[in-house]
């Protein structure tokens, strides 16, 4: 018999005054609840009642005994039930793992929020502009920008991620403003470099869609060091809404092609299809979506 069982068939026993009273409780017979008592003297050594044809009575030791078998199962329940919380409430380290531009200007923004809403929860936040496998790197969720080719994700679709054709006025006023994307060949076009593809700008007007091919002195990795470069007069950038709209707010940059609608960029927050949805990870799939979903106003990374 298990010695867990036992203990509660004791203390049952003790509390309804009986073996018969304790077994119309533990739905068990009288005949049970008499072998569960007998098991635990036996294990002890020792008399845990003094037995008479009309009553039972605890032995001195057996007092002691009933007072720290109903402490440990106190005990007992106290874990059971703090486990149970556990997988009610959000908490716990989530790792999450997000493009460097969207992550480091608008998800940061907004963590504050999410983190004294969710007391409990760590985010471990992860700025790669790569293709990050969720699995093998041990991220419980991602945001993605572009298609979605892997057919193994869940993903919940949030706000396009819309582009700005910018440069500084100083550049402007030293090789002037392109006024159609066909007089962009004429000036120095900072890239994003993403694999093999940095050089090709696309544009629509009217329903009419052209991609064109631009040049530049210098290109990276990173939407921080190309705005950077803008800022100090270098070129024309080509760059998310939320890096750009604030330097555009202060005048340091100036959006140009206005009337010329930019490629936008599908963009999901995703989970592998076989991640057990605990409530830390979709608590904070729920507070993402309520902030740059599809039916969120149009995000604008702070002043």
């Amino acid at each position: 018999m298990d010695r867990l069982t036992s203990m509660q068939i004791f203390v049952r026993v003790v509390e309804k005054g009986g073996f018969s009273a304790a077994a119309e409780e533990a739905r068990i017979s009288p005949t049970m609840v008499g072998k569960h008592v007998r098991q635990l003297e036996e294990q002890l050594g020792v008399r845990l009642l003094n037995r008479t044809t009309r009553r039972q009575s605890l032995t001195e030791i057996g007092q002691l005994y009933f007072e720290r078998c109903k402490q440990a199962l106190l005990e007992i329940e106290a874990a059971d039930a703090s486990v149970k919380q556990m997988q009610l409430l959000p908490r716990g380290v989530l790792r999450v793992t997000a493009p460097a531009t969207f992550g480091g200007q608008m998800l940061s923004a907004v963590v504050r929020a999410y983190l004294e809403r969710y007391p409990d929860v760590e985010l471990d936040l992860s700025l790669n502009d790569r293709v990050v496998d969720l699995v093998e790197e041990g991220f419980e969720v991602a945001i993605r920008i572009g298609a979605l080719p892997d057919s193994t994700l869940v993903a919940r679709p949030l706000q396009p991620y819309r582009a700005l054709v910018c440069a500084a006025p100083e550049y402007l006023a030293r090789c002037g403003t392109p006024q159609t994307p066909q007089q962009l060949r004429g000036h120095n076009c900072m890239s994003f470099v993403h694999g093999n593809h940095y050089d090709r700008w696309r544009f629509s007007r009217d329903g009419v869609e052209q991609e064109i091919e631009v040049h530049g002195n210098f290109r990276a990795n990173n939407g921080l060091a190309l705005r950077t470069a803008a800022l100090n007069g270098i070129g024309i950038i080509m760059q998310p809404e939320a890096l750009l709209c604030g330097e555009i707010a202060a005048g340091r940059l100036r959006r140009l092609l206005s009337g010329y609608e930019l490629e936008h960029r599908p963009m999901h927050i995703v989970v592998a299809s076989n991640r057990k949805m605990t409530p830390k990870l979709t608590s904070f799939i729920e507070f993402v979506v309520e902030h740059f979903g599809r039916d969120a106003g149009s995000f604008t990374a702070p002043d």
